[in-house]
């Protein structure tokens, strides 16, 4: 008896006591819908985070001022770096060569009255400077209107583009401000549209923010220095550390910085959202594997179980087997096939439940549309079951091929 045959064997058992196979073989589907399930929701809610992460800066890097501490240390002061100029980052904008998206920005101030008509605002409206990239790297929406043109931001334009809670307090929750006139510091501004409202997820307020063209935030700082912040938005995230270093060699010459002398500037990665996200998936992954493992190690004792009492009804075949040459090995081989061909069976009935209900699970509970094919737990998945079906499967087998050929034919 081949290998081949014990696998014919194997099937033939199966179909010979198919009730008990099909709930053996349900018993491993649930465990590996749970596994696969789980981990395929968990991957479409990590799809969509990333998507979103991407929208908020993840796959983005900051280049800014560096701050000048000035403190002496043993009698030595430290340097002091020139803050980064406005003609500085759009040097940087036009000679950066990557594919990317470049946001150009400067807090003017947080502490603006605002005027429209009659209506005022309190001190507190956050008025910044930015070129028409910060809105979408920023992952804001325009709710209405439009976002700045390429020709407003050059020329100065004076246009404006405000949030959501200060749009309501300066006009009401019904009425429209695009096409209105705001004042801010004697100077007017047209707006042109109004922004998404955005929530507390940001550390800026851009509820309460009104956006004008970096040109006219330079002219209203009348004469004062301000922190002009480069945000470079990455569309391939394999591509970050190259992009940082092609960025950093640039702004390096723009600056004049020598040759092995440390940076004029700060370059760093906007990572920290998006480490925190895998954080909290991973331990769903893991959490959900855990779920999958011991539901997948009460079918595997449920299995074991089975495949004793088909040792036990089967003694008498496999003493005729003995004694028609069967050697122990090929006699381990057909009960361990045995089960793992039913171990299969449960795995592919499983992966195919678990990865339609982990995909209505994101759809229905998470507002995912994207449909995800978890290949890797696909892999994972049918790796298990083979295992649960070697494992549970070998110490049966093993019974069965120490059996006594003589013994075993005069089994009742």
């Amino acid at each position: 008896m081949d290998l081949l045959e014990n696998i014919r064997e194997g099937l033939r058992s199966v179909k010979a006591n198919l009730l008990r196979s099909v709930l053996t073989a349900l018993i491993v589907a649930i465990g590996i819908t749970s596994l696969v399930g789980i981990l395929t929701a968990i991957d479409g809610i990590e799809n969509s985070v990333n998507e979103s992460m991407s929208s908020l800066g993840a796959n983005s890097f900051n280049i800014s001022s560096k701050q000048n501490r000035g403190s002496a240390q043993a009698g030595v002061k430290e340097k002091i770096y020139p803050p980064l100029l406005l003609n500085e980052a759009q040097k940087f904008i036009n000679q950066f060569s990557l594919p990317s998206t470049i946001s150009l920005s400067a807090q003017l101030t947080i502490l603006a009255e605002v005027k429209q008509g009659s209506q005022k605002t309190n001190p507190n409206v956050n008025v910044t400077g930015a070129n028409e990239e910060f809105i979408p790297i920023k992952g804001l929406n325009i709710e209405e209107g439009r976002n700045f043109s390429a020709f407003e931001i050059k020329q100065g334009s004076r246009v404006a583009i405000l949030g959501n809670e200060l749009t309501e307090t300066l006009y009401g929750k019904n009425k429209s401000p695009i096409g209105s006139v705001v004042s801010f510091k004697g100077m007017q501004f047209k707006v042109i549209g109004k922004m998404k409202e955005k929530g507390s997820l940001s550390e800026n307020n851009f509820d309460n923010m009104m956006v004008v063209p970096i040109i006219v935030a330079n002219e209203l700082a009348a004469g004062v220095g301000l922190q002009y912040d480069l945000n470079v938005g990455i569309a391939d995230p394999n591509q970050m550390d190259f992009a940082m270093g092609e960025a950093t060699g640039v702004m390096r010459k723009i600056r004049h910085d020598e040759v092995g002398k440390e940076n004029s500037f700060e370059i760093e990665k906007s990572e920290s959202l998006a480490e925190e996200m895998e954080s909290i998936t991973n331990g769903l992954r893991f959490g959900g594997f855990g779920v999958g493992f011991i539901t997948l190690l009460g079918a595997s004792i449920a299995l074991m179980n089975i495949m004793l009492v088909s040792v036990t009804e089967r003694t008498r075949e496999v003493g005729v087997r003995k004694a028609l040459g069967a050697t122990p090995l090929r006699i381990r081989q057909q009960f361990v096939i045995e089960a793992i061909v039913v171990c299969i069976l449960g795995g592919i009935l499983g992966v195919l439940l678990g990865i339609t209900l982990g995909n209505l699970l994101s759809r229905f509970v998470f507002q995912i549309e994207e449909f995800v094919m978890p290949w890797f737990w696909i892999t994972i998945g049918f790796t298990v079951c083979i295992m649960v079906g070697l494992l549970s499967g070998y110490y049966p087998a093993r019974k069965a091929s120490k059996l006594d050929p003589i013994e075993s034919l005069r089994f009742e």
